[in-house]
């Protein structure tokens, strides 16, 4: 079976995210072919459109493949940074795309899903979307344009999810602007077909099956008390802050960050601070840097034994704690690399 689908239909291009089995987990087969073919279209003066959907009704696709990824680390093959730069070329092209980008979102979209589909004109999402980047519990940090995106959604919200990987419902991705629309998934076909098929601009067709959420974003009550505490200059100073309230919120998100790997928060930290202050690409840039010393430490290869293979969720994190994490080990992770910075295309 074919790992992702393309067709055309009418004036459109759709894609079809097609391992429903494994969430639809991106491979770099997927990545080089999604690629290919978003270059294609892109000169297609008949394609007026690129849509991109998920199989299945679990997940719109539930990140990169990681046990793979895992494997090749292990083994000091290449394929884990060529993923890697490739998927980042892909995020890179999604979002100078010339024409709509259309993401049709259900159930789980996380890391690599949030790379194929955040960075696009347009977000549609269903009232099953959850949203996440929950890197740092796996020793990782948010990326595939996390450093651009997250430091953009309201206030401290994007450093509170990068830090905690908290998951969004559609009314809270609503609420930050990762999606644009919600329709409800019910309607995601009929919207398809008249996306594909109808005569209406863009606009017009969407507005049509778009919906407004009836719930009370959860994120919207809790803004104050997240740009309080994680406005804060440094991860020890966001813990210690949240160690001084009472809330029920902040007794969960501190025990939260303690789990997480103290490496993991540091940098993601400092990614999110930087990546306000950058353009798109030389976040990716920064991005591809982050990675090479992340797949050359501990802490990744750790958190993916504990929570996908052994599935003990005990990462024995090193260094154990984020009083142990030392600067220049930090400043490590952003330093130029030797062969130079990621070529984006």
């Amino acid at each position: 079976m074919d790992e992702v689908l393309f067709e055309r239909l009418g004036r459109a291009g759709v894609i079809t995210l097609n391992r429903p089995k494994a969430l639809n987990a991106l491979t770099l087969n997927m990545v080089d072919a999604m690629d290919a073919q978003l270059r294609s279209w892109r000169n297609d003066p008949t394609v007026e459109m690129v849509i991109v959907k998920g199989a299945g009704d679990r997940a719109f696709c539930a990140g990169g493949d990681i046990r793979a990824l895992y494997d090749s680390g292990k083994a000091g093959t290449t394929y884990v940074i060529d993923f890697y730069a490739r998927e980042y070329r892909l995020n890179t092209l999604i979002k100078r795309y010339p024409k709509p980008y259309i993401a049709l979102v259900n159930g789980i979209v996380m890391g690599g899903g949030v790379g194929v589909s955040v960075h696009g004109s347009v977000r549609v999402c269903g009232e099953g979307t959850m949203f996440a980047m929950p890197e740092t519990g796996i020793g990782l940090f948010p990326d595939v344009g996390g450093t651009f995106f997250l430091p953009r959604c309201p206030g401290e919200i994007g450093m509170y999810l990068a830090l905690t990987g908290a998951r969004l419902d559609v009314t809270d991705a609503s609420y930050t602007g990762i999606a644009t629309h919600v329709v409800p998934q019910a309607q995601h076909e009929a919207l398809l077909a008249d996306l594909c098929n109808g005569q209406d601009a863009l606009e017009r067709v969407l507005a049509r099956h778009a919906v407004r959420s009836q719930n009370k974003p959860k994120l919207e009550g809790l803004q104050q008390a997240i740009n309080l505490h994680f406005a804060a200059a440094s991860v020890e100073e966001i813990m210690a802050s949240l160690e001084t309230g009472k809330s029920l919120f902040e007794e969960q998100t501190v025990k939260s960050l303690k789990g997480k790997s103290p490496t993991s928060l540091k940098v993601a930290f400092r990614q999110v601070r930087e990546g306000a202050k950058l353009g798109f690409e030389d976040c990716m840039r920064l991005e591809f840097r982050l990675t090479n010393r992340f797949m050359r430490g501990h802490d990744f290869y750790e958190g993916v034994r504990a929570v996908i293979i052994d599935k003990d969720n005990a990462p024995k994190w090193d260094p154990p704690s984020i009083d142990l994490v030392r600067a220049r080990d930090v400043d490590r992770y952003f330093s130029p690399l030797e062969g130079g910075d990621l070529d984006l295309g």
